[in-house]
């Protein structure tokens, strides 16, 4: 055994050959320190050690980490990468975190408290019903009524959700799912393809918010979105949506857009329909099918394709609803009773003040006779139009107690929702001699009265006759049965303008009159109502009632805002108004309006303005008094259309139509009791009877037609003797 020479260990140095501290030494010297060494030892010799000690070590540390520097790295870098990646993105969460909050608390500031915050009322709706339950139309700003989710088609729901927000029923207000697929599907396409909004969202942003895209809009959205769904239930949340959210051509909510493109109530809505009404969510306006129905029809397909995908419909529903028509809609509300829906709106504030509430409005309106209406004028204009040079007409047609039966104010409402019935002033012709002759029998005269036509001059003025043929000596009766203008002149001249003025704007004419004697011609202007309403105090006898469309408004609780009570009045002598009956009726007999005559009494009176603008005639029976008029907007010429052609072909029509079913009676006369002898310039004047009237509190019966005394064993009336016909 031999002991092995024990060697000297060799401490490793960073100091070169003359002593000098290396580049690679990061110990810390006495230099680099904070404090002298003379503070922190008193031993200068021990100081002296523990330096070369410490020298040692960190010489020792830092030749290994040159040592690990210059191995491989082996798997220690990547740990390092992916280390530094999670705390970078860890640190970029955080302070992103940070600054969304930062957005949301700005933003959220903006919105008022949420305490304070209110789903707001819908604006309320104007529903008009017709007198037999019908609805006219809903008016407004939605254009419908609103509806609970059990009124509506269960389509309606189910489509809007599977195309607009499949999750709607899981989430709580906004999708994240949905969201994330919005984003992928709009970074793959480089724009704006799809939203992330829920239907919550689209309802917050309906109710509350404006349509900027901003994104403070956006974060208020969310919020409010939020405290929708934590304040309603789901299915309270889809129904305000369905009933607030636009539809495109003037229709929000289902109910209006369901009247608007298919004319029928939302529950009613088949599938197909359903699927249409959910495409248009989209982009309302440009798929509107009033405007391009091709593609309303392709989303359509699109709609029904999502909710096949999420079985709700089977296969079988999905052909039947892929191989219906496509679904055309006029470019504008269309049908006669939207001019009568107008004409409410115009009136309702006069009635019940400003409309806060959703209330009903019964009308006067009989849609059966509306459609009569409606269909005769268009079959007149499609027929004649072009070749008469006449393109509008209007109708009205009142019942004895002024309620308006039928108000038709143009051919195509759709085109043109310009009111010929209620807004248009125009010349009613020899259509305003009635009033001239009504004015003038009651100053004395009668039917028979005798008056020389004839060519005059009154101041610079000479009224013609239309075809410039005179017939010297007429009766009254004759006059204006053949409208002869010159005696009508003669007769406001004698009566005098003013008295004229006087009893038609008694009959009810409300514009103003020029009391002048081309007055006798019609030459001031009036409206087809006012007109046709100041007619039917002959049908009535004598009474008269303010023509209205109106008859009761309502809340929805039922609650009376207003209601209607006519109030008749005398305004004309009851031998007058059966004169004027007997007169008239003569018109229809063998006058101008024979065109007009059909199986029950009528009468009336025909007018043509200057070269033919204007062509009226205002009929009527003991049940209704109609006015038509045709001509032009712009006041063109029509070429030779009087008031018996195209209006008394109308008017009969019409009437016809409305006297369907309807028992035959005659109009209110007067019974002759005895001829006078004839003198100077007139032929005998019939006595007056006692007219037959009712009780004497409303209106006069009309008599029974197989008793009138005004006809002898031949049929022949005393006019027609005294006439020699």
């Amino acid at each position: 055994m031999f002991l092995k020479k024990k060697k000297k260990r060799v401490e490793p140095r960073f100091e070169n050959a003359q002593g000098q501290r290396g580049l690679a030494d990061f110990g810390v010297t006495d230099d680099d320190r904070a404090a002298p060494v003379s503070n922190r030892s008193r031993n200068p010799s021990k100081s002296g050690k523990r330096a070369a000690t410490a020298k040692t070590i960190h010489a020792g540390k830092s030749n290994a980490r040159r040592a690990a520097e210059s191995s491989p790295r082996r798997g220690r870098t990547g740990r390092s990468v992916i280390g530094g990646f999670f705390y970078w993105s860890f640190i970029l969460a955080i302070w992103g975190g940070i600054g969304i909050a930062g957005i949301v608390a700005y933003h959220g500031a903006q919105l008022p408290a949420a305490s304070t915050w209110a789903v707001p009322d819908r604006p309320p709706n104007v529903k008009i019903i017709a007198n037999d339950g019908r609805l006219i139309a809903n008016r407004g700003v939605t254009g419908g009524e609103a509806l609970g989710l059990h009124e509506m088609s269960p389509w309606i729901p189910q489509a809007v959700i599977a195309i607009e927000d499949r999750r709607f029923f899981s989430h709580f207000g906004i999708d994240p799912k949905g969201l994330a697929r919005a984003m992928a599907a709009n970074l793959a396409a480089g724009s704006m393809v799809q939203g992330g909004s829920t239907l919550t969202q689209q309802l917050a942003k309906n109710l509350f918010l404006s349509a900027e895209r901003t994104v403070g809009r956006k974060v208020q959205e969310v919020l409010i979105a939020l405290w929708i769904e934590h304040n309603y239930t789901k299915a309270q949340i889809l129904e305000m949506y369905l009933n607030r959210v636009y539809f495109g051509s003037g229709a929000t909510g289902v109910e209006a857009a369901s009247q608007r493109y298919f004319g029928k109530p939302a529950r009613d809505v088949t599938l197909p329909e359903a699927a249409l009404l959910a495409g248009l969510l989209k982009a309302p306006s440009r798929l509107s099918p009033a405007r391009d129905p091709k593609a309303a029809e392709e989303r359509a397909q699109v709609v029904l394709a999502a909710m096949r995908e999420q079985g709700m419909v089977s296969d079988t529903e999905m052909a039947a609803a892929l191989s219906g028509p496509m679904t055309r809609a006029a470019s504008f509300w269309t049908g006669s009773e939207h001019y009568v829906a107008d004409a409410v709106m115009d009136k309702l504030p006069s009635l019940i003040g400003v409309i806060g509430e959703d209330v009903i409005v019964d009308t006067t309106i009989d849609m059966t006779l509306q459609r009569a209406g409606e269909t005769v004028l268009r079959e007149a204009i499609a027929n004649n139009g072009e070749k008469l040079a006449v393109s509008q007409a209007a109708l009205v047609s009142i019942d004895s107690s002024g309620a308006v039966r039928a108000m038709i104010g143009g051919v195509d409402y759709g085109r043109s929702q310009f009111d010929r019935a209620t807004d248009a002033k125009r010349q009613p012709g020899s259509a305003f001699k009635p009033f001239v002759y009504a004015a003038a029998l009651e100053a004395g005269l009668t039917p028979d009265t005798i008056r020389n036509d004839k060519p005059i001059t009154i101041g610079k003025w000479r009224p013609e006759n239309y075809d410039g043929k005179y017939f010297g000596p007429v009766t009254l009766s004759e006059a204006l049965a053949r409208s002869l203008n010159s005696v009508a002149a003669q007769l406001i001249t004698e009566t005098g303008p003013a008295t004229v003025v006087d009893f038609a704007q008694r009959l009810g004419i409300s514009s103003p009159l020029a009391a002048n004697a081309s007055l006798s011609l019609g030459t001031s202007e009036v409206s087809l109502l006012e007109l046709t309403s100041a007619y039917t105090v002959f049908p009535t006898g004598g009474w008269r009632s303010d023509a209205h469309i109106i008859t009761r408004v309502t809340t929805l609780d039922g609650k009376v805002l207003y209601e209607n009570v006519p109030e008749p009045r005398r305004v004309m002598g009851v031998e007058t108004a059966g004169m004027m009956n007997a007169m008239m009726s003569r018109v229809v007999d063998d006058g101008t309006a024979k065109a007009a005559r059909f199986n029950h009494p009528a009468a009336g009176k025909t007018g043509t303005s200057q070269n033919s603008r204007d062509a009226w005639f205002v009929g009527y029976t003991a049940n209704l008094t109609t006015g038509v008029w045709f001509g032009n907007d712009d006041g063109a010429p029509m070429k030779k259309v009087t008031g018996g052609t195209l209006p008394a072909r109308a008017w009969h029509d019409f009437m016809v139509k409305a006297h369907d079913g309807v028992p035959v009676a005659a109009l209110p006369g007067y019974q002759p009791s005895s001829v006078a002898g004839s003198g100077g310039s007139s032929l005998p004047d019939m006595a007056l009877g006692q007219p037959v009237e009712g009780d004497g509190a409303g209106f006069p019966d009309a008599p029974d037609p197989a008793t009138t005394a005004s006809t002898n064993r031949d049929g022949k009336t005393v006019l027609d003797i005294l006439l020699g016909r």
